[in-house]
């Protein structure tokens, strides 16, 4: 069981260390390897904890990268903000 525990506190460390698009792409090749069903129960509890720890560090980044963008296109005092529309930008409004 104390090898559980060490597993658990490793894998959340290390994901706080990781670029965005590094973590999406290990979680990618983590999510492969489930899928495959070739591993055992422990590897597969260890990915997918692993798997958890990534996720969580991408939307925590993510929504940094959205307060960023909040800030940027907010004007001073402006309590209201807006979320971006993709539609917006095709140059008719």
């Amino acid at each position: 069981m104390s090898n559980h525990s060490e597993a658990t506190s490793e894998p959340n460390g290390e994901a706080e260390s990781l670029s965005f698009e590094s973590a999406m792409a290990e979680l990618e090749s983590l999510v492969e390897r489930l899928e495959s069903g070739e591993q055992g129960l422990e590897q597969d509890l260890a990915d997918f904890e692993r798997g958890i720890a990534l996720a969580r560090q991408c939307e925590s980044q993510l929504k940094d990268a959205e307060q960023v963008v909040y800030k940027l296109v907010g004007e001073p005092g402006d309590q209201r903000l807006e979320p971006f529309d993709a539609d917006d930008t095709d140059g008719d409004g």
